[in-house]
Formats: C-alpha cells, sequence, structure tokens
C-alpha cells in the first residue's frame, strides 16, 4: 500500500473507532452497566451483537463506552503532557547556557527512572479514580515533549525569520508562539501522537492489572481485567472484542505517525 494511500487508510479507522466511542449512548439500545441475570454469558447474536458478560451487561454497549473512557483518559493526559512538555521544553531552548544545560540534567535524571514506577507510586498515593489516572499519566509523560521541543527551538531561534522579529522588537511571547512555536508544529504534533498511543497502553494496562480505572467504570482495561476468567469457562468474546480494539487503535495511530514522521524527517535533513 503507498504512503498517502496507507495513512488515509488509518486515518478512517481510527477516525470510526473515534465516532464510535463518541457516539457510545445512542448506538446500544442497553446501558453499559445494565444487568441481566437471565442472560449471562450469551454469546454473539441478534439480540446482543457481541454476546454479554458474567453480570449479563451488554458488552457492545461496555466496549464502545469503554472505548469512551480510555480515549478520554489518554486524550486529557497527553494534553496535558502537552503543555508541559512545551512550556518546558520552550524555555529550555530559547533560553540557552546555563539554564539549559540545568533543565536538560534534570529531565535526563528523569527519564532514567521507569515511567511506570512513578504512575504506579502515585496512582496509589491518590487512590485511583479515571481523572486522577489522566493527571498522572500527564504529569510523567512529558519528557520526550519537552526534548523535541528543545531541540525545534535550539534549530529555529537563529532562523533568519526569528531574528527579522527580535530585530523589529517583536515581543518575546510573540517570537516565541507567534513564529518558533507555530513552525515547529508538525514535530510536535507527531510526538503527540506517539504519546497518545502510549497513553492508551498505559491506561489498558493499570485496569487490566486492577489498579487503574475504578471499576464502576467501565474502561477496555478493565474490561480484560474481567475477562481474564471468562476466557477460562468459554466466554472468549468478552476479552476478544476489546482487545481487537486496543490493538487496531494504537496499531492506527503509530502508522499514521509513523507516515507523517518520514516526511518531517527528510523535511529536517534538507
Amino acid at each position: 500500500m503507498r504512503p498517502q494511500k496507507a495513512l488515509t487508510f488509518w486515518c478512517a479507522v481510527l477516525g470510526i473507532i473515534v465516532i464510535l466511542t463518541a457516539c457510545a449512548s445512542f448506538l446500544s439500545s442497553y446501558g453499559p452497566n445494565d444487568m441481566n441475570l437471565d442472560e449471562v454469558y450469551v454469546s454473539p447474536g441478534e439480540d446482543h451483537l457481541l454476546g454479554t458478560d458474567h453480570l449479563g451487561r451488554d458488552v457492545f454497549s461496555r466496549l464502545l463506552e469503554g472505548g469512551k473512557v480510555t480515549l478520554t483518559v489518554a486524550s486529557v493526559s497527553v494534553l496535558l503532557s502537552l503543555v508541559i512538555g512545551i512550556l518546558y521544553g520552550g524555555i529550555s531552548g530559547y533560553v540557552g547556557g546555563a539554564v539549559d544545560t540545568v533543565m536538560m540534567r534534570f529531565l535526563e535524571a528523569l527519564i532514567t527512572i521507569p515511567s511506570l514506577i512513578i504512575i504506579l507510586a502515585f496512582q496509589a498515593f491518590m487512590q485511583g479514580g479515571m481523572w486522577s489516572m489522566a493527571l498522572i499519566i500527564g504529569i510523567t509523560g512529558w519528557l520526550v515533549t519537552a526534548r523535541i521541543v528543545r531541540s525545534e527551538f535550539i534549530r529555529l531561534k537563529d532562523a533568519e525569520f526569528v531574528k527579522m522579529a527580535t530585530m523589529f522588537g517583536t515581543p518575546i511571547w510573540k517570537i516565541l508562539f507567534g513564529h518558533m512555536l507555530r513552525n515547529s508544529v508538525p514535530a510536535i504534533f507527531i510526538v503527540t501522537l506517539f504519546n497518545f498511543a502510549g497513553a492508551i497502553f498505559i491506561e489498558v494496562s493499570l485496569s487490566f492489572l486492577g489498579i487503574g480505572v475504578p471499576p464502576a467504570i467501565p474502561s477496555w482495561g478493565n474490561m480484560l481485567y474481567y475477562a481474564q476468567n471468562d476466557i477460562l469457562i468459554g466466554a472468549w468474546w468478552i476479552g476478544l472484542f476489546p482487545g481487537v480494539m486496543i490493538f487496531v487503535t494504537i496499531l492506527a495511530i503509530n502508522f499514521i505517525g509513523e507516515a507523517l514522521k518520514n516526511p518531517e524527517r527528510r523535511r529536517l535533513d534538507a
């Protein structure tokens, strides 16, 4: 498949997933937490498109609602990490000198600490929750963004248009955000895509371990957590569908990021 067609295909796949999860409440006649003990472990069929779980809850409804929760947590965390990374990396790259050296040493020290350990510590301290998880992932996921922004600002601060803006007395904030940040958007967007995929993986991983999103809130990770025992009794559909959605979503994001990264890399090399 040609790069442009592959990019279009994976963008369409991701778009469909986002639309389906956003319209979760309109696409199923069952609520994600509606229980019916008379319809426990019903296999996929006409009444329940993707079957039911151990409490008679509709898997299709929970899949869409769970996707909304997982993607919301990932989106909020990525937005937070983006803001922190831009501010930190922008200051470091633009100011330079001793300030840049100190800030980069601090960042490198943080990078040496496995992020999962920090997330687990924060999660235990904050006692879980959907928004607390988004906050935790966000404040631990800005490091790569900061390094990218720093390198872009170092490259751009010697550009002719920045020197001209400085010479004509353009305010620093306008140079930073109106000129340098705007020209850094392609690189920042690509790293943000990969951070988004990483945030989904972290939410799913922690929820699968039972320390992520609270059990009362459906998420793809929670669905996998509860499906562990269901698979042993033959209820394959409960874990299969969220697993497929997680795999396809992360795959689509990574393919989009790779497709966008190659032209950007060629542009920087040139």
